[in-house]
């Protein structure tokens, strides 16, 4: 059985709906399992993230997507919590040869959440992980997925909470390509 996890921090929701499409989409390849694993606040203590539980499940997982909103430019001081806590993993390459990929959204079309996607990519490669991208070139498929066309990564955008249809689509294929990704590596 294959295990994808899905870990994320959500300020408002709309990161957490992003993650709930990538958990459903990895969810529907068969032989897989889903790991839903949210950043609380109550993980973070003095600034430090101390969710060993949690962690625990992420060294178990055969695949990580990692999901932020992005905020000022990158991701949120609470996944940033998280990230840091992942030094001992790097010290052991824990995580060496699990798939990866990401998520994020932002207010703006703009608001440098390409650069969010590019700190989650080079945690991934610090820990020595595969990243996964987008196949799918932007607004160029007929379901309209990658609507704002980052290859690296789902960028979604809400000014008011609300997320685009297309954005949740997006998330659920890239859930469904990191399963079925990790399917093929582990055979």
């Amino acid at each position: 059985m294959i295990k994808v996890a899905v870990v994320f921090h959500s300020a408002g929701g709309t990161t957490r709906q992003l993650a709930t499409a990538v958990a459903a989409g990895a969810a529907e390849v068969a032989g897989v399992t889903v790991i839903q694993a949210e950043i609380a606040g109550a993980d973070i203590s003095a600034g430090r993230f101390c969710n060993s539980t949690l962690l625990a499940q992420l060294d178990s997982a055969d695949a990580i997507v990692f999901g932020s909103p992005t905020y000022m430019g990158s991701v949120s001081a609470q996944f940033k919590a998280f990230a840091d806590a992942t030094s001992e993993r790097w010290e052991q390459q824990l995580w060496a040869n699990k798939i990866a990929a990401g998520f994020t959204i932002g207010s703006n079309f703009s608001g440098d959440q390409l650069h969010t996607l590019q700190y989650l990519q080079i945690l991934a490669n610090q820990q020595g992980m595969l990243w996964a991208g987008l196949d799918i070139p932007g607004n160029h498929n007929a379901a309209g997925l990658n609507r704002l066309g980052a290859q690296c990564g789902v960028i979604a955008q809400s000014a008011d909470g609300l997320l685009h249809e297309t954005d949740l689509l997006s998330a659920r294929y890239l859930g469904q390509r990191v399963a079925q990704l990790s399917k093929k590596f582990a055979a």
